[in-house]
């Protein structure tokens, strides 16, 4: 990719010039496009962008996920694809990782020589990874792509922000005051950059008894959406404590495909119907926009 020293694009290289048209041929492609975000680490975004791909996937979507951390990249692991090798197509292309028929994934782990390979890259090598991933990859026709980014408002989310212009954010928190602080940073950086947040997630929001299996209030909850009614934001649901996601995470196994049954996969399951009502209202409401624009513009 052509760059300046800081990673930004080089207006009106021929080779950029090609490598843009062939990014927005690829968006074209993709009807929704969502970053699963905080600005918080630890509070289970990961989780979140994993089990809301594989329930989108479970209603007859296509979804692609799309693993931007790029220092940490556990969505292989959690997928229980660590070594998952990229699909060669006979004409040369590159396509994702599949997971299942309806859902494929890409990550910076099945390029590195060892999965503890530490990936030690500044701003501009990590921009143009995150353009690549979107250049050099057939994503085919997809319904969502999901993407998982790590936490803060830095290279990662505006390299999101500037290279897919239409796309949306979820924003995920835990109840306590202290991620709520720092969640209200990555709300901003939203605003900032003209991305519409769909809505808020409050992650580890009470907790499933591990011998009863009934949702008990050990730990606070409430402060997602308490956050979501100050700020006017919808509120997409609260997902719990529950030690089946600790486990399942780390055989690969993730709760939404185990535990069909569970709490915890009922309330991905609802996480999933609200994206999905979520992103059909924004997506109507841009095309009156577009048609009140268009008719402005024909005056």
């Amino acid at each position: 990719m052509v760059a300046d020293n800081n990673g930004n694009p080089v207006a009106g290289n021929p080779v950029l010039d090609e490598q843009e048209k062939k990014i927005k041929k690829q968006l074209d492609q993709i009807e929704f496009k969502i970053m699963v975000m905080s600005g918080k680490g630890g509070v289970g975004k990961s989780t979140v962008a994993i089990n809301l791909s594989i329930g989108l996937s479970l209603q007859n979507f296509y979804v692609g996920l799309l693993d931007v951390d790029l220092h940490g990249p556990n969505v292989p692991k959690m997928l229980g694809v660590e070594r998952g090798e990229l699909q060669k197509r006979p004409d040369g292309t590159v396509g994702p990782v599949y997971y299942s028929p309806n859902l494929k994934f890409m990550s910076v782990e099945p390029l590195l020589p060892d999965k503890d390979s530490a990936v030690m890259w500044r701003g501009p090598l990590k921009m143009s990874a995150i353009r690549q991933f979107i250049y050099d990859i057939e994503w085919g026709d997809l319904d969502y792509l999901v993407i998982d980014a790590p936490p803060g408002t830095g290279d990662e989310q505006m390299t999101v922000a500037q290279m897919i212009p239409d796309a949306f954010a979820v924003v995920v928190t835990t109840p306590q005051e202290v991620s709520l602080l720092d969640v209200k940073k990555s709300l901003n950086f939203c605003k900032q950059v003209g991305m519409p947040v769909i809505g808020i997630v409050e992650n580890m929001s009470g907790m499933i008894c591990p011998h009863c299996g009934k949702a008990i209030d050990v730990f606070k909850r409430g402060g997602g959406q308490k956050l979501a009614e100050e700020t006017g934001i919808p509120f997409l649901g609260r997902i719990p404590v529950d030690p089946r996601i600790v486990t399942t995470g780390d055989a690969g196994k993730p709760v939404m495909a185990m535990y069909p049954n569970s709490l915890t996969a009922q309330a991905f399951e609802q996480l999933c119907s609200n994206v999905i009502n979520s992103t059909q209202m924004f997506a109507a409401k841009r095309k009156e926009e577009a048609a009140a624009n268009e008719k402005e513009e024909n005056k």
